[in-house]
């Protein structure tokens, strides 16, 4: 059987202020075309289907088309709520889209949903574990010692009548950290300071693991637990890293293989750095492939003295450019001043991350875990408003 993990489309997602609808239904026509040519059997969507909870109507539109388009194949899907997601418009006629093998993960109600297919060595059971946290779960399972993240969902699949004989997959959007170590992510993902991670043990009666939630492709613990990455970059620090997608094979029990399907954006996202007389001269410019000047630009300029209109001057040349930084000793010296940390080490920090260190400078102590919780909330709902 064959089956192809993405997660982390945040349909509907603006970056910088730029619509990434068009690049968002590009990628989703060639992963179509990956299904088709490559014969999947199933697609796993790992969560953050949306990229906010009230999707707008474009958005919902591209996704009810993709799905459709899915079913068209001939393959199966099965999708769960991310946390950026509502999981009751996920779970939005799922019935009805159940008779097309479009499978969505339902609201929890103390059970996971699992769907069994079958291919010429048996059954393979896919489990859909939606975004859960602590309080979801303690609710079902009062009785239970529910103090974190880990015990929630050992708790969540502990209840679960999994077959260890068969060939088990679990589709899950969670921060999950193995023997201490995170995962590497960008800055367009929160976390709270490691307050909710899983550790990737409660997943170890599962054949295949399929993960969200990191928006950088990675294995973590083994090879059969990934997280595939989102399928384009949504912040400067995924510039490094390209965009692939896991192809599964599963075999018989015991046998799988995986193959990195490369994804290739209708716009990459890059940077460009120097004076900006540089980065616009003639020469420059006319070196240029015409596609490069589309892409996503992250300028840094290193002029000591910002020039004017500095915006429309790159413009002029990238029309693509959504952020305008500077590099010269007066920011160099402000950034060390403000947070006591040079510009390479705040440039690997989150939003949260700088937050927290700017807190304890001024405060003399770490946040607290409601603090945490309440920065994250007030994070999370300005990025929903940009």
């Amino acid at each position: 059987m064959r089956l192809l993990h993405i997660s982390d489309l945040h349909i509907g997602k603006h970056v910088n202020e730029f619509p990434m609808i068009d690049d968002q239904r590009y990628i989703l026509d060639t992963l179509l075309d990956i299904i088709r040519t490559r014969e999947v059997d199933a697609l796993l969507i790992a969560g953050d289907i949306y990229d906010r909870s009230s999707p707008s109507a474009e958005a919902v539109a591209c996704v009810d088309e993709f799905l459709s388009a899915v079913a068209q194949t001939g393959a199966s899907c099965f999708a769960i709520a991310g946390n950026h997601d509502s999981a009751e418009r996920v779970a939005y006629a799922s019935s009805l889209l159940a008779k097309n093998r479009i499978h969505l993960s339902p609201v929890y109600d103390g059970t996971i949903a699992h769907v069994t297919m079958e291919d010429e060595h048996g059954s393979v059971v896919f489990w859909l574990i939606p975004f859960l946290k602590p309080a979801h779960v303690r609710t079902y399972f009062p009785d239970d010692a529910i103090d974190d993240y880990t015990s929630a969902l050992e708790c969540a699949l502990d209840a679960c009548p999994i077959d260890r004989t068969q060939r088990n997959v679990a589709i899950a959007h969670q921060f999950v950290t193995f023997g201490g170590s995170e995962p590497e992510r960008s800055d367009s993902e929160l976390s709270l300071g490691g307050m909710d991670n899983v550790d990737a043990s409660v997943f170890e009666a599962f054949d295949y693991v399929a993960l969200g939630h990191i928006h950088r492709p990675q294995r973590l613990a083994r090879d059969t637990m990934r997280y595939s990455g989102s399928p384009l970059k949504y912040s400067a620090s995924e510039m490094r890293y390209p965009k692939s997608a896991p192809l599964i094979e599963l075999g018989p029990k015991g046998d799988v293989s995986i193959e990195l399907v490369v994804l290739e954006p209708l716009h990459d996202m890059r940077a460009i750095k120097g004076p900006i007389a540089d980065l616009t001269a003639d020469d420059t410019v006319s070196s240029l492939d015409p596609e490069d000047r589309e892409d996503y630009i992250h300028a840094v300029l290193t002029d000591e003295f910002p020039p004017i209109d500095a915006l429309s001057k790159l413009r002029a040349v990238y029309p693509n450019v959504m952020s305008v930084s500077y590099d010269n000793a007066r920011t160099s010296a402000e950034n060390e001043e403000i947070l006591g940390i040079d510009a390479d080490e705040m440039s690997d920090m989150n939003p949260l991350e700088l937050f927290a260190r700017f807190y304890r400078d001024q405060n003399g102590e770490e946040m607290t875990a409601r603090q945490y919780e309440t920065a994250l909330h007030a994070l999370e709902k300005s990025e929903e408003n940009r």
